[in-house]
């Protein structure tokens, strides 16, 4: 392997790629990362979590994410559809969140400035590369694709980062990715400005909006620049049989909070569709290969959690190969031990996405008690505290366990999601 060009080839430039890639790179090791796009491109998932603040201080992308000016997200809001109920978790409020504050961004320059630090700190970057063929097993990697030229190129390497989103390249390839068959939801979304913010510091919080069996987001990203979208069951909207304005505006004018908000707002861009997006793979790992983030799996963006479990997953895995690389191991063991961690990560995320569309759970969470430090320990999960120990599980299986008792002896107020008219 001594003739190899590059230690680890990052396949996917976007949060969990430029994370592994500057990680990597930092350490000295020769790294090569493949973008099929060309930076900056659009993407959804703008609400990031305050713990993704450490992981910036550890790349060094604090300043310029500052200097960039991203909207500052001190917590979120949950309302009921009529607007007869709702509450806030402000995250400094939380005894167990470290981390008071998180950004919102627009994904465009987000994920432009990750990629260029990357390629700042040693990463060497190809955008508009796509790879036709990735290949590992106990010797090594290859990668086969075509530049933006059309020049074929074939690269070889000791590791192999798939951190391809949902296009999952080796989970796909090798027949792991498993659907969620309970969470076939489709979104409809569009940025708008003019959008009616609360103001002062909530300015900047996601504002979620619950309708009976479907909800609403709103995240501020820039400057008089909101991302509004509604998630749905994807056999809903195909029934509906009518476009992705009619289906926006029917389901908005049914949230009146939503409704209230964007009375005076102007669309600033077509509507776009994203389905297809609870799945896991069977394992995050293979021969020198390690999935992150989306390549691994993606639950739902309710809790906002994507990127953070991205560039959380990307961190555990760089650490990971640094040690195979180091040990002159395979990296199996290593690899092993990143997905015991990164599935319970997962999992905490998962009963909490279950549980949210449930109406039971919904009536506990809009009635936040902190009786027994329940409320803070949400708020931690909330702000992406995924290793909090026994003071933190015990909490949150205890609320589960009271979600569960709801629903078979009420002690808390019933809710009623109001008819759409």
């Amino acid at each position: 392997m001594s003739d190899d060009a590059f230690d680890v080839i990052v396949i996917g430039g976007g949060p969990g790629g430029s994370c592994a890639a500057t990680m990597l790179a930092r350490a000295g090791r020769r790294v090569l990362l493949l973008e099929r796009e060309v930076f900056p491109r659009f993407h959804i998932g703008e609400s990031l979590l305050p713990y993704n603040h450490a992981i910036f201080e550890e790349l060094g992308l604090l300043p310029a994410l500052r200097h960039a000016g991203f909207p500052t997200k001190r917590g979120a809001q949950f309302h009921l559809g009529d607007g007869s109920k709702g509450t806030a978790f402000v995250f400094r409020n939380g005894r167990f969140t470290r981390h008071p504050e998180a950004f919102q961004v627009e994904r465009s320059r987000f994920d432009e400035i990750l990629l260029r630090h990357a390629a700042a700190s040693g990463a060497e970057v190809r955008e508009g590369f796509s790879v036709r063929r990735a290949a590992n097993d106990a010797e090594g990697v290859e990668v086969e694709g075509t530049a933006r030229d059309g020049a074929a190129a074939t690269f070889r390497a000791r590791f192999l980062v798939d951190a391809t989103g949902r296009d999952n390249l080796t989970g796909n390839r090798d027949g792991v990715r498993e659907m969620n068959p309970k969470l076939r939801k489709l979104a409809v979304f569009a940025h708008f400005s003019g959008v009616r913010l609360d103001p002062g510091g909530p300015a900047g919080d996601t504002v979620i909006v619950r309708l009976e069996n479907k909800w609403f987001w709103l995240i501020p990203v820039g400057d008089d620049k909101v991302s509004v979208g509604v998630v749905m069951d994807r056999d809903e909207f195909a029934a509906a049989k009518s476009t992705p304005a009619a289906v926006f505006e029917r389901w908005r004018d049914a949230a009146l909070p939503v409704k209230a908000r964007l009375a005076d707002a102007r669309r600033l861009t077509e509507y776009h569709v994203t389905s297809d997006w609870s799945y896991s793979n069977r394992s995050f790992h293979g021969p020198r290969l390690v999935r992150v983030g989306d390549a691994a799996g993606f639950i739902d963006p309710i809790f906002s959690s994507g990127v953070f479990l991205a560039m959380h997953s990307a961190r555990i895995a760089a650490r990971a190969i640094l040690d195979a690389l180091a040990r002159r191991t395979d990296g199996s063991e290593a690899f092993r031990r990143y997905e015991t961690r990164m599935r319970a990560a997962f999992g905490i995320y998962s009963e909490m996405v279950g549980e949210f569309y449930t109406t039971p759970f919904m009536e506990l969470f809009l009635e936040p008690r902190n009786k027994w430090d329940l409320a803070s320990a949400v708020n931690a999960v909330l702000a992406g505290e995924l290793e909090g120990g026994w003071r933190l599980r015990w909490r949150m299986r205890l609320f589960f366990l009271l979600v569960r008792l709801q629903a078979r002896r009420p002690f808390m107020p019933r809710i009623a999601f109001a008819p759409v008219p």
